[in-house]
Formats: structure tokens, sequence, C-alpha cells
């Protein structure tokens, strides 16, 4: 049995028949239940905007459920038993009176989780309509990002759910926390004073963080347009990551420790200048090239593109922090869409000795590298020196690693999807994994000098083939200070 106690709840889930709750929450939501990790009376309501039976909606659900969960992980007394907790209303988000019957169902003796899988223009106006129907008092709101296109909007987003749930029930999900790996980073750095004694300017050289997906726009061009690939992934995902790596020790685990910690780097955050955007910064658009031995449209030639767009679907750029733990290490991040294979890793370079005695034609391999993946395959790795094996190899060095593969390592233990997490943590009232207004707002006002600074220069982003690792610029940026992308082939 779980040994983690979580309260009875009412999940209201509004967005409950698009993408991201069929293909993600969904699915959670069963193997939280499968795990016994539901508690018995806790009940799901699906709340969209589609008309027709509920009877019909269920069965849509249940079928969506069927196909996004792995055959081995479908067992049908789960599902039987997840789906009995459904329920379908339909509500249009703007109409008060549509509310009544969610607060009818709820009732008051349960704790209720509101989950906003819809666009965050709707956010202020259903928590003011909870609001209406006495669905506040007892409710924790959880908000999918983008939270707004920049910092202005953000803050109109925020600022309106403000009005009716404080910060200590609102939760911003950034689903990149939830990931194994990810929670392993505060585990790594600051469980092992092997690591933590040198985690500073005198002891690592760079930083590398890399977020690349295979696929292209995948009919979500209406959203990614008005996006682009610094505000639909640089905003959020990488900068989390970079915070966590970057970030002091906090004073304890609370949710509250850890985020003050992560707002002091993105304050620190050395703002790009315009000179910079020439040098520090490459944005790219793919075009027609082959991903896994096919041939896929560029950029503007996907269904319904806007052929002069000049949206960008790849960033790379260096970030530098202004303290003294950073002072001096660059941070290279690059992200993009139509990339050779779909890879999420943060590639810490440890500096070299500083007195070398081995061969001279060897020295450019003398560099411990801390690997972590993200996906595929999460894992840690430590790239150390050893000799190669021998009798007639003398001194001759190799680099090897010592990883752990979670996949191999816990064989009979699944590794649970970062969602799941999350939902979970929302369920037991842990703040701890989701994001602070303030780190929201410290984001978007690094990222906004870049969009500024792009507009008010006019330069098209730079063509890269799909299936490349992005635009040649890309590789000058981080060449340019005698470096190179760890693993690009």
């Amino acid at each position: 049995m779980p040994s983690i106690t979580v309260e009875p709840c009412t999940f209201a889930l509004f967005g409950a028949l698009g993408d991201l709750a069929l293909r993600k929450l969904f699915p959670a939501l069963y193997q939280l239940d499968g795990a016994g990790l539901l508690h018995e009376d806790t009940r799901i309501i699906a709340l969209a905007r589609e008309p027709g039976s509920e009877q019909q909606h269920l069965a849509f659900i249940a079928a969506e459920l069927r196909r996004y969960v792995n055959d081995k992980e479908l067992d049908e007394a789960v599902v039987e038993r997840f789906l009995a907790r459904l329920s379908y209303l339909h509500v249009d988000f703007l109409k008060a009176d549509d509310y009544v019957a969610l607060a009818e169902m709820a009732g008051s003796a349960q704790r209720v989780i509101a989950y906003f899988a819809t666009p965050a223009a709707v956010y202020g106006a259903i928590c003011e309509n909870l609001s209406k129907v006495g669905l506040t008092e007892n409710t924790r709101v959880v908000l999918e990002k983008p939270i707004g296109s920049d910092l202005e909007s953000s803050r109109k987003v925020n600022d309106a759910v403000a009005q009716f749930f404080p910060e200590n029930r609102t939760y911003r999900i950034d689903h990149y926390l939830g990931k194994e790996t990810v929670q392993n980073l505060i585990a790594l750095r600051f469980a092992n004073s092997l690591f933590e004694t040198q985690w500073n300017q005198n002891y690592i050289s760079h930083v590398e963080i890399t977020v690349a997906e295979k696929v292209g726009i995948e009919g979500r061009w209406g959203y990614f347009d008005k996006a682009g690939q610094l505000r639909d992934m640089i905003q959020n995902h990488l900068l989390q990551l970079l915070c966590l790596i970057a970030m002091d020790p906090p004073a304890d685990l609370s949710a509250d420790s850890i985020r003050d910690e992560k707002v002091k780097v993105l304050k620190a955050l050395a703002p790009i200048s315009p000179e910079g955007l020439t040098t520090q910064v490459v944005r790219g658009q793919y075009i027609a090239g082959h991903s896994e031995g096919k041939s896929v449209p560029g950029y503007l030639e996907e269904p319904n593109s806007n052929t002069q767009s000049d949206t960008e679907t790849f960033v790379a750029l260096r970030a530098d922090i202004r303290n003294w733990r950073w002072a001096g290490v660059p941070f290279y991040l690059r992200t993009g869409k139509r990339m050779p294979q779909k890879l999420s890793q943060i590639v810490i370079h440890f500096k070299e000795p500083s007195h070398y005695i081995f061969a001279p034609e060897q020295r450019l391999q003398i560099s411990n590298k801390l690997i972590i993946r993200l996906q595929p395959d999460e894992g840690i790795s430590l790239r150390v020196m050893t000799k190669e094996q021998g009798l007639d190899k003398g001194m001759q060095l190799r680099s090897g690693p010592l990883q752990l593969n979670f996949s191999d390592t816990y064989r009979s233990a699944r590794i649970p999807d970062a969602y799941e997490r999350l939902l979970l943590e929302v369920m037991r009232g842990n703040q701890n994994l989701f994001v602070r207004k303030d780190e929201i707002e410290a984001a978007w006002n690094w990222c906004d000098q870049l969009i500024a600074g792009w507009k008010k220069s006019g330069d098209a982003p730079k063509p890269y083939a799909a299936g490349s690792w992005g635009p040649m610029s890309s590789i000058a940026l981080i060449t340019r200070d005698g470096r190179s992308w760890y693993g690009d082939i």
C-alpha cells in the first residue's frame, strides 16, 4: 500500500476534451488511481464547451484513455474504477450560470482542485465564476503555461487570478519540474559534497542546456506562430532548469525557500545588449529537410501557415549570471523543433586540472563532464578520465562514464510521468514543484528584452534544414568561445 496519504477531492478539469487533458491529464490521473494514490471518495468532473450527452463524451474520454495509456499498463479493473469516478459537464466558461451545476456536484465537504487546461485568457473569468457560486474557499487552482505572452500580459492574468485565489492556493505548472531527473538535481547537488563543493566558477568551465524536439508544429500553428520558441520553451522550461542548476542552497526544502533562490538567479541574469543580439543569441526557422528518413516540409509550408511569418522555431543563446558563484561561467541554452533527435539534457563541463602531466596530444581530452538526461532514458552520467587497458597502452587516457540510468537501475520501478507527480503534489497541497508569480515575472522581464531587440532590429530568423542542429551561426555562437555543443553529430 502507498505510504502517501491524499485527502479526497473533487477534481474539476476545465478543457477536458482538449489535447492536453486527453493525452496527459486523464492518463496521469488513471496511473495515480492504479497506484492507489487517489482517495476512494475522489471524483473527477470533466468540463468542456462541447454540447452532447454525458454518455457520449465519457465514452470518448474512455477510448482516448485506452489510446494513450501503454497497453502493458492498462488494467481493466482499474479502468472501470477510474471511469466510475468521472462525470461530464457542459460549461460555457464565460457564463456564471453554467457553474451552478458544478457547485452542486462539488458540494461543500470536499476540497476542489480546479485545473485550467484552457487558454490563459479565460483564467480570470473562470476564477470569477467559481467565486460567484461559492467555490473559492476550499479550492486550489492549477494554471497551465503559457501565462501571458510578455510581462504585461502575464501580470494581467496573474492579477485576475489573485483577486479570488491567494498565492498559497495557486499552482502554476511547468511540467519539466515534475520529471524524475529534474527532481534529482536537488539531491545530486545538495546531498553530495563531491559536487556541491565544486559547484561554482572555480571548478566549472561552462554549462549547456539543450531541449531538442524532432517534431514540427503538429497542427499547433495557430498557437505556436504567436508564441515562438523563446516564449514556448526558453521563458519557462529552460530558465527553470537553469535556476535549479545555478541556485544557491536553500535554507530548507520548503516551497518558498527553493523558489526564493530561483528568483535570485533570474534577477541576476545579465541583460543582453543590442550588440549582444548578434553575438550571444541566434534564432532560426526550419526549412524543408529530412526526419527519420522522410522528407518533411519547412515551417512556412506547414498546413494553414502564414508564408510571411518570421516566428522562430529555434533559439540558441549565451546567458551570464552576475553573482559570485557563476561570474565568468557562460550558460549556453539551445532549443528547437525539427532537430535530429528528441533530447533534453544538461551538461556541466568542469575545468581542466591546473597542472597537466600527460602527453600533450591528449590535453583536449582532459575534461570531466556531468551529463543529466531528462529525455530519452532519464539518467545521470559522469564522464571521467581513466587509463586505457593493455600492456602496450602506456599512460594513454580514455574518457568513460560512471552512470546511473534510471530505467536500468530501478528495473522493478516504473518511472512516473511528470504530470502524475505534479497532480499528486497539488492534491497533497505541496507547492515545491510549482512556479511562483515573481518567478514568472522575472523570467518574462529577461525574455522581453530579447523580443524587443528582435523587433527593433527587424532581422529575420536564420534558416536551417529540418533534421539538422539549427543554423550554422548557433555553432559559431559557442565556438567563438573556444567550445562546442556536446554530442552533436
